[in-house]
């Protein structure tokens, strides 16, 4: 059950218009970085968590929620930023605002222009927001990652929340509004909330690495192959124990070779691993089991309700 308050959860405010800032800013309307793809990722998800993982299912409904709030905030902006653009649209008088701004004929070349980079924001919409990016690219499901695994979609929500926040980055670098920059600057701060968040709720769920039940098989989860040639690079990625699984990194200088010498990596024996095959084995079995009984008891046999009211 959704409940709208009318005011915002952010007081924004603009100096003054700024019809090409507002454009700029449909990124985070519709765009695969923005509040909307945000919102409908961690919503989706949710459904997946909702009996199983029940206090994951609340986080992310609270995080989808107020990115719905979010979107309102972008809305309200970019709405602000046209400045009344939609009634001066309907005013033929070459003496309104929006005629003025336009003024001489390379004005109203650089309209033409920015109409034909996204021709639904002024000729169609009327400069009230549109569900688009700023090219003028439709809002796409294709942008919601859903796997149905908390420990793959929440991962996948860290990534989102960084790529929203660097696009934040980005957009304050085009105004120069001081009241506009404090709204993106309260945006991009509560991406890094909830990456936090999200780190957290992976944290819970262990173990969670690699993500997914299948463990990776010791013959081939350690290897870096030297695929370029020239001066070589060695960092922790390729020298040294592997970050999670613990694991002595094996650098394989001449990949070619190796493949043929062991019959395309078929003849491969595990090297620097304490975990063998059939441990891995064991372990996809015993998480299998383990995931698979955290989802099965947590949804009653026969009859069952999304809700429990005044239970």
């Amino acid at each position: 059950m959704f409940h709208h308050a009318k005011e915002l959860q952010f007081n924004a405010r603009v100096s003054g218009p700024d019809p090409k800032f507002a454009s700029l800013l449909l990124e985070q309307f519709g765009g695969m970085n923005g509040e909307l793809k945000a919102a409908m990722q961690y919503f989706t998800q949710a459904f997946a968590a909702r009996q199983p993982y029940p206090k994951v299912y609340d986080m992310l409904m609270d995080i989808a929620t107020e990115e719905f709030s979010h979107l309102e905030i972008v809305g309200a902006t970019i709405q602000m930023l046209m400045n009344g653009v939609n009634g001066e649209l309907k005013d033929i008088s070459e003496q309104s605002e929006i005629m003025q701004m336009i003024t001489g004929k390379a004005g109203k070349e650089n309209i033409i222009h920015d109409a034909m980079t996204n021709p639904m924001f002024l000729a169609v919409s009327g400069g009230s927001p549109t569900v688009t990016n700023s090219q003028g690219v439709p809002w796409s499901g294709y942008y919601v990652d859903a796997n149905g695994d908390l420990t793959v979609d929440l991962r996948s929500d860290i990534a989102a929340e960084t790529r929203a926040k660097i696009t934040y980055e980005y957009l304050m670098q085009f105004t120069d509004d001081p009241e506009v920059k404090e709204t993106l600057k309260f945006l991009m701060t509560r991406e890094v909330a909830h990456h936090q968040m999200f780190e957290a709720a992976l944290s819970t769920l262990q173990p969670n690495f690699p993500p997914g039940v299948t463990q990776s098989d010791p013959r081939y989860s350690n290897l870096y192959f030297n695929m370029s040639k020239g001066e070589e690079a060695k960092g922790p990625w390729n020298e040294g124990e592997s970050p999670m699984l613990g694991e002595t990194w094996q650098y394989i200088d001449d990949p070619q070779s190796h493949v043929e010498s062991s019959q395309g990596l078929r003849d491969q024996i595990p090297a620097g691993t304490s975990m063998s095959m059939e441990e891995a084995d064991k372990k996809s079995k015993d998480i299998s089991q383990l995931r698979s009984r955290e989802i099965k008891d947590s949804v009653p046999k026969g009859s069952n309700q999304w809700g429990r009211y005044n239970e």
